[in-house]
């Protein structure tokens, strides 16, 4: 069973009253196979339903349901983020086909309706880029940090990118090139600056104000020219250009606080009423 945490999103999805945990991973849906069992079957123990069900099947016709799974971290019933089995929806049609249940064709057209919006959006790119544009609105970000945060969000997948081509393979390393351009800008990686802003499980850049995004996008914006320009290869000269381009922006950062007389990296974040509110107690 393949593990994984790069998850981008987590939902609960209801069908027929019943609650379905799902999460993109790798641009599509996939959702908890624990809880497509209990609403299929309506057992009261899924876990040992589903168990069985993966012996039965491996030992019928010689194919495992387990292959077709990804352990993603969802959140359980106590709150607490949890590996849980996990798979896309050509997944789940496969292990419907394995449960006697009245409600596998209603399931599937459930389950076609709710992945169709992410189709779209793998589709049509723009159509996501509004959606996210429309959560941070909801959320209470003015239109400017709205869209200085779309910018870096390009930036940074640009640059993600340029790392994977170049020779990047593990995602220690990505975030070890990270913490370098964020070292090298800021003085401080990216979990000492969540710490600083008291952050937990939160993008640490959807709390950063306006300056820390566009050092931000300034320092990853240089070290992708400069891989380019070098035609870098290898993680050991990866992490000098993000030194580099880091440095770069860590001297513009400098000068402006010298002219403004006050520190640009800044522990103020925004979080949401309710977030505030737990912070607060």
């Amino acid at each position: 069973m393949v593990m994984n945490k790069k998850i981008t999103t987590t939902k609960i999805a209801i069908f027929q009253k019943k609650e379905i945990r799902k999460a993109i991973y790798n641009n599509e849906w996939w959702f908890s196979v624990i809880d497509a069992v209990e609403a299929l079957t309506d057992s009261v123990k899924p876990r040992v339903y589903w168990n069985a069900m993966k012996t039965r099947v491996k030992s019928d016709d010689g194919f495992q349901l387990s292959t077709i799974c990804r352990q993603l971290k969802l959140e359980a019933p106590d709150g607490k983020m949890r590996e849980t089995d996990c798979a896309n929806t050509e997944g789940i049609f496969r292990i419907i086909q394995s449960i006697p249940s009245p409600k596998a064709e209603p399931f599937k057209r459930w389950l076609a309706k709710v992945g169709y919006e992410r189709v779209k959006e793998i589709e049509d790119p723009e159509l996501a880029i509004k959606r996210t544009r429309m959560l941070y609105k909801l959320k209470g970000y003015p239109s400017g940090w709205i869209e200085k945060r779309m910018r870096g969000i390009a930036i940074r997948e640009e640059l993600t990118d340029e790392w994977k081509e170049r020779g990047v393979k593990k995602q220690r390393e990505y975030e070890i090139l990270t913490a370098e351009i964020s070292k090298a800008c800021f003085g401080i990686t990216p979990s000492q600056y969540k710490k600083m802003k008291k952050l937990d499980r939160e993008n640490l850049r959807d709390h950063m104000d306006d300056f820390e995004l566009i050092f931000s996008m300034l320092g990853e914006r240089a070290t992708a020219e400069i891989h380019r320009t070098e035609n870098s290869q290898g993680v050991p000269k990866l992490k000098s250009d993000a030194r580099a381009g880091g440095n770069i922006a860590g001297g513009a950062r400098r000068k402006l606080e010298k002219r403004l007389g006050r520190s640009i990296v800044s522990k103020n974040n925004f979080l949401s009423p309710k977030k505030r509110v737990k912070k607060l107690k």
